[in-house]
């Protein structure tokens, strides 16, 4: 009987190196191009709902196979450059929008290949400034859906409250020692909006299952995140549920040693950066309070953008530049593994 082309398409490895660039997709989140890394954190967010590891990973496929398909540059699809930000708007929609609703998958579905397409413009456009796209395609496309979501009855959750302006911080400002180990965490989990401490956890293990370097700008963010936000006077539950530190932890990996050399003084600067994110973070969400208040990575974005682009015209820091983003292939931190076969 006559082999099926699927088959023999397999079996001469293309399959498999599929594979690979589909597990790098969500690694590519935390800027590493590692399979094992990648692994565990579909692992961690199946912890928290099985459905969400299925959306990361059908997210990352959609990206990856129309990024395939148009002819996008070959290495960029083998790393999972074009799969992390349809990763991202995949999961997003699972989690705020109901994964178990048949919408929400069509919607994923249809917002992943139209980031395969926004990735590409965001790429082009700041190719003039040599700045990485970062995950701005999936803020785009996440704060659009999120603005348009109520006029749309099969989108939007029936049972979701109206958005409310923004007011002043109320509540206690000083969280209970029992939640900063959680909050320590839950910085690491809101990356891919999750609560759960335990998810945290698992995803800091996989960085550090990269490399040591890695998991450590991933801790000093986090806690940078928590002290700014405690020095700040945010409120406990902000800084307790991990939403005000979250972008501190992707900011200080970003700036700490891949997109600017590894040094003390690039440290320094990627934990300055991380206080920053933290700062904007209420600011974005203020801002985007007339759709829901969710900040997303803007907080990131912005910021990154802007260290980077500052970092020209500081000697010390100017070293390694971010690399053209049509043919963006991430440095690697010392120690970090990726497996490019």
């Amino acid at each position: 009987m006559r082999r099926s082309d699927g088959v023999r398409w397999w079996r001469r490895g293309r399959g498999e190196s599929f594979g690979r660039w589909l597990l790098r997709g969500p690694a590519q989140v935390m800027f590493l191009a590692d399979v094992r890394t990648g692994a565990v954190f579909c692992l961690a967010l199946a912890t928290a709902d099985w459905r969400y590891g299925g959306y990361a990973l059908g997210g990352a496929a959609l990206g990856t196979g129309t990024a395939r398909l148009l002819h996008v540059a070959r290495d960029r699809v083998e790393q999972g450059l074009e799969g992390y930000n349809s990763c991202l708007v995949a999961l997003w929609c699972a989690v705020f929008l109901g994964a178990g609703r048949l919408s929400t998958a069509l919607l994923a579905a249809a917002g992943c290949v139209v980031t395969a397409v926004a990735t590409a413009a965001v790429v082009r456009l700041l190719h003039g400034w040599r700045l990485p796209p970062l995950t701005l395609p999936y803020c785009l496309l996440a704060s659009a859906v999120t603005i348009a979501a109520p006029a749309f009855r099969r989108v939007r959750p029936q049972d979701a409250g109206l958005a409310a302006l923004p007011g002043p911080a109320t509540g206690p400002t000083g969280p209970h020692p029992d939640d900063l180990w959680r909050a320590f965490f839950r910085n690491i989990s809101q990356v891919f909006f999750l609560e759960q401490w335990y998810a945290g956890a698992l995803l800091l293990a996989g960085l550090f299952l990269a490399g040591r370097v890695v998991g450590l700008l991933a801790c000093a963010g986090s806690a940078t995140g928590i002290l700014t936000a405690w020095a700040l006077g945010a409120p406990a539950a902000g800084i307790a549920d991990g939403t005000m530190g979250c972008n501190a932890v992707l900011v200080a990996i970003a700036l700490g040693g891949v997109f600017l050399a590894p040094a003390p003084a690039t440290v320094l600067y990627a934990l300055l950066g991380a206080a920053t994110a933290t700062a904007v973070t209420p600011a974005v969400a203020h801002l985007l309070a007339p759709s829901g208040g969710r900040a997303f990575t803007w907080p990131f974005v912005l910021t990154t953008l802007c260290f980077l682009a500052a970092a020209r015209s500081f000697p010390r820091l100017a070293d390694r530049t971010p690399a053209p983003d049509a043919d963006e292939v991430r440095p690697q931190l010392p120690g970090a593994t990726a497996r490019t076969a």
